[in-house]
């Protein structure tokens, strides 16, 4: 089996000749005129990309191992706007932006499954990945995470912050029944399939992991 390819290039290999922000509002716009090296030897020709700039984002995949139920939240979304199929309200993980530095990672996972969902996670977290939401024009990075929660005392209901305009229901619903929304077009974001798909891939050792960790 041949080996998995190490990258060819590193930031030594771009050179960026501009850069300006365009737009500096909820969401920003960078434009970038730049030069890379190509596969084939030496350098492209000067081009411009405009970049979509976001603080790091946070999910969590919350799970009750012993009931075998997920807790899924659906917000409105307007990204979804044109989704003639759903509407713009998206059925999705518990998720935030990593905006503050004096925070960690899992602060903001466990934070945001208090402000989303009412839910206080139960001992560690378990890293599912990272990965980059959409790079061929975004620098948002993703880092998702499985927390435990207790679906026993948590049955869903409407929760977020006022303050940020956030109207988010809660769902508590059978791993099996999540899975099956993901098949049939349910869940159409990508942090949600990721963790759902991983959370199948390794059912068993999950459920180990946060029986011993809670």
């Amino acid at each position: 089996m041949p080996a998995f390819p190490a990258p060819a290039f590193g930031l030594d290999d771009v050179e960026i000749t501009a850069h300006e922000r365009l737009y500096d509002g909820f969401l920003k716009i960078d434009r970038y005129r730049l030069k890379c090296r190509l596969f084939e030897g030496g350098w492209s020709r000067e081009f411009q990309r405009e970049v979509l700039v976001r603080h790091p984002g946070i999910g969590v995949l919350l799970y009750d191992p012993l009931l075998d139920k997920v807790l899924l939240v659906e917000q409105f979304r307007s990204g979804c706007l044109t989704d003639t199929q759903q509407g713009p309200w998206a059925l999705e993980l518990v998720a935030g932006l990593w905006d503050d530095a004096s925070e960690s990672f899992e602060a903001v996972a466990r934070r945001e499954a208090q402000e989303e969902a009412g839910v206080v996670v139960q001992g560690a977290l378990l890293k599912v990945c990272e990965y980059y939401n959409s790079p061929g024009g975004s620098d948002e990075r993703i880092t998702v995470f499985c927390g435990r929660f207790d679906a026993a005392h948590n049955s869903g209901g409407v929760f977020g912050l006022a303050s940020e305009s956030e109207n988010i229901r809660a769902h508590v619903i059978d791993r099996a029944e999540a899975v099956a929304g993901l098949r049939a077009g349910r869940v159409r974001n990508a942090m949600t399939l990721i963790a759902l798909q991983w959370l199948e891939l390794n059912l068993v050792s999950v459920r180990a992991a946060l029986v011993a960790a809670a």
